[in-house]
């Protein structure tokens, strides 16, 4: 069986990218499990406190999650055209002593509020993906824009038709994971 770590990029209860998340641990394919997770409990990076008292028990487990998935699907918001910051410093913290994601392969979508989804914000992971030498998945892309309309108050996918697309990338993710 293939298995997916999907992450979400968002601390906010009622997030769109966690229920984006959500929605693609409910539309997995067939022969795949999905867990998702997000960055709750990392703090943020200093090289002094890890020097003093190595990596955190949440980078850990982030690390450990990575380590026993097949593949990546990123599942990111998009602040100010870019990463979020609380991602980014999650990714940075999973670096550090080994790359947990070297060779992974890995997908990255997103919901935002905006009529662009997050395609700034997807692209700027490329030179972070090619920096940590992940293997990215281009045959797919899912870009929510206007995701207030496509999510309930409790940030669960509504949308039938975003949630159909969501279940067509998966199944091409997973196959390309599968290789």
């Amino acid at each position: 069986m293939t298995h997916i770590l999907a992450v979400s990029g968002s601390l906010r209860k009622a997030s769109f990218n966690t229920g984006l998340m959500r929605a693609a641990e409910q539309v997995a394919p067939d022969g795949v499990s999905m867990t998702g997770m997000t960055l709750h409990g990392i703090p943020l990076y200093d090289g002094d406190e890890e020097a003093a008292h190595g990596l955190p028990e949440a980078v850990i487990a982030f690390k450990d999650a990575i380590a026993k998935a097949d593949g990546l699907l990123l599942v990111t918001p998009e602040y100010n055209n870019g990463i979020p910051g609380v991602f980014k410093n999650g990714v940075d913290w999973a670096s550090r002593e080994t790359n947990a994601f070297r060779g992974k392969p890995v997908a990255i979508i997103g919901a935002s509020p905006g009529g662009f989804g997050t395609i700034l914000g997807q692209n700027h992971w490329l030179p972070v993906v090619r920096t940590l030498g992940m293997r990215p998945w281009f045959d797919g892309r899912l870009m929510v824009s206007r995701a207030g309309e496509q999510f309930d108050n409790d940030g669960n996918l509504t949308d039938e038709s975003t949630r159909e697309r969501l279940r067509e990338l998966l199944a091409g993710f997973a196959a390309f994971v599968a290789l």
